[in-house]
């Protein structure tokens, strides 16, 4: 059985900008919240982090700033995929001084890679770090999907322990947790199939939603491991709503909308992304407001 980093609800964390870059103040203050709000583990730069449009050094700066937050309370997970197998390999010596708990490596983007680029991609990265690594699976972002075959040949390798799923197939996940079995833990990677994904063997999610509704997340994920699975769906139905307009546009845009309307200051995404629109946002308040 592979090593669990966390079980229940990692918030895929947002990252406030000001004009001097990271508004680290600001993103302490989430930080903290989301620990004493329950949540079980912290992904910072992630996709939802804009990592993307972040310096190497805003990078380091965010996680080692979580790192010291949580003071050891909760795991923090740090994004560190990239395109070029040995960005990824130099990063993850570095992230690793800072203390992190785990790294969360995405499949390679634009120039993308064959099934058989993948293994060969994480295996290089697996070798050259202790860190255990959870594989990102979003190909609705990066064009390249991980086969259930390939989660099985990469899931042979120790510290590869799990995958976050957002291929939005669960057909797939199900191949996956039939394939691999305990050798590699599943988040889901979408909150619209939190449940669906707990009840087919996963072990938890890499949220969205839990930035504004920490306990909520966390909460509904506790309810399935306390076998209320009932509650657990009707909790998974109820967030629908503001899960869907969290997506409405490109993510992180809504989420970071919605931070401001429950009273941070974490002001507009960075170019190429842009601000809520204001249809979506008043519909954002009216389902942050509903969901209890």
């Amino acid at each position: 059985m592979k090593k669990i980093i966390f079980k229940g609800c990692g918030t895929a964390i947002a990252t406030p900008f000001n004009e001097n870059g990271v508004n680290l103040e600001e993103f302490s203050k989430l930080v903290e919240n989301q620990i004493q709000e329950g949540v079980d583990s912290i992904i910072v730069c992630g996709t939802t982090g804009e990592a993307a449009t972040m310096t190497e050094q805003e990078r380091l700066q965010t996680i080692e700033c979580a790192v010291k937050v949580s003071n050891g309370r909760v795991p923090i997970i740090a994004g560190t995929g990239s395109n070029n197998t040995r960005a990824v390999i130099e990063m993850n010596k570095k992230v690793e001084e800072l203390g992190v708990d785990g790294v969360l490596v995405v499949t390679p983007y634009y120039n993308k890679t064959t099934q058989k680029g993948l293994i060969a991609h994480y295996t290089e990265i697996a070798k050259n770090t202790e860190l255990p690594i959870i594989l990102y699976n979003v190909p609705g972002r990066t064009g390249v999907n991980i086969k259930p075959e390939t989660a099985l040949e990469l899931s042979k390798i120790e510290n590869i322990v799990a995958i976050k799923e957002a291929s939005g197939d669960l057909s797939q996940v199900a191949k996956i947790a039939n394939l691999c079995k305990d050798n590699l833990n599943i988040y889901s990677g979408n909150d619209d199939q939190i449940i669906p994904i707990l009840s087919i063997g996963g072990i938890g999610v890499i949220s969205v939603l839990s930035n504004i509704k920490p306990k909520y997340t966390h909460q509904m994920c506790e309810e399935f491991f306390n076998k209320n699975t009932e509650k657990a769906a009707q909790m998974q139905i109820e967030a629908i709503p503001l899960i869907n307009v969290l997506f409405s546009e490109v993510n992180p845009i809504p989420v970071k909308e919605a931070l401001n309307i429950i009273g941070y200051n974490f002001g507009i995404p960075r170019l190429p992304l842009i601000k809520l629109g204001e249809e979506n946002k008043k519909v954002l308040s009216k389902c942050i407001e509903e969901l209890k």
